[in-house]
């Protein structure tokens, strides 16, 4: 076996076990923010704000049935599985093997491309090319470019993602929650296309309570990580050493300082997500 197929593929690892936990707490597939409007922050309204998060984003698609969409980055089928519900027709570029396999089981009348949208391919034109929190994986002028390509005459682009703030400074210590292109140079970029935004509207605020119900669920695992440390240097010292032992040696100092700091503290959270990030729904025509 190559070394390169040896390597431990954690993305996937980490795909995996949190559809399996979505699944099992909501019964669905979904891995984009939810929408908080009017809702209480606790895992049981989880569903509720990730449903009223695609309502709002499908908000933005023309207002007709049979749409030809391409769904950039489709995660894992479930909005594509929502738009043919809707009458329309889906195809789903995404690169994991993994999401391509749960988009086939999820949506089984799309046509999936196991691809990344830069390598995509094909003489199809759609009404919508839509990006729901996909649009910061693709460089920014191959997003914008390679979807305007796609389009049908009188099609639209929808994007719905996370933006860096203009005032976004790295933080060296803690993981600085959000990410994306920076909302400056996407701006320029759509103005430097001669896209029209006909659609935009920042909710930031209203999806940043996400990051406070991760950031508890994280802080549920290190307050049974920390009890059951507790109880095994009472009363199976040797044990506990020998489990420590075995993180350090796994996961190395940075990493295991870092899954401390994620499991332990409170610094990821809706004010730091606020003012790192901004997130937009947006819809462009050329």
């Amino acid at each position: 076996m190559s070394r390169q197929n040896r390597k431990i593929d954690t993305r996937a690892i980490g795909l995996d076990v949190s559809l399996a936990f979505a699944r099992w707490l909501t019964g669905r597939e979904h891995l984009h923010y939810g929408l908080w409007t009017g809702l209480e922050v606790t895992a049981a309204n989880l569903l509720a704000a990730q449903e009223a998060y695609s309502d709002r984003l499908l908000a933005l698609l023309p207002a007709r049935s049979g749409l030809r969409i391409l769904d950039i980055g489709g995660g894992a089928g479930e909005t594509a599985r929502r738009l043919i519900a809707a009458g329309h027709e889906v195809e789903i570029v995404v690169p994991s093997p993994f999401l391509a396999g749960r988009c086939a089981e999820n949506a089984p009348q799309a046509v999936v491309h196991l691809t990344r949208f830069e390598d995509f391919r094909t003489d199809a034109r759609f009404d919508v090319c839509l990006f729901s929190e996909s649009f910061q994986y693709v460089p920014l002028g191959q997003a914008l470019d390679g979807a305007r390509a796609l389009l049908e005459p009188g099609g639209c682009i929808v994007i719905g993602d996370c933006f860096r703030a203009e005032g976004f400074r790295e933080d060296p210590l803690h993981a600085t929650v959000g990410g994306g292109h920076p909302v400056a140079a996407f701006r320029a970029a759509v103005a430097e296309r001669g896209l029209t935004v006909a659609q935009d509207a920042d909710i930031t605020a209203e999806v940043a309570p996400s990051v406070d119900l991760e950031q508890a669920f994280f802080n549920v695992i290190g307050h049974a990580v920390t009890r059951t440390d507790a109880e095994l240097a009472a009363k199976r010292p040797f044990a506990g050493r020998a489990l420590r032992g075995l993180v350090r040696l796994m996961l190395g100092r940075r990493r295991q300082a870092r899954l401390g700091r994620r499991l332990m503290e409170k610094t990821r959270n809706a004010e730091t997500f606020c003012a790192a990030n901004r997130y937009l729904l947006m819809r462009l025509e050329p």
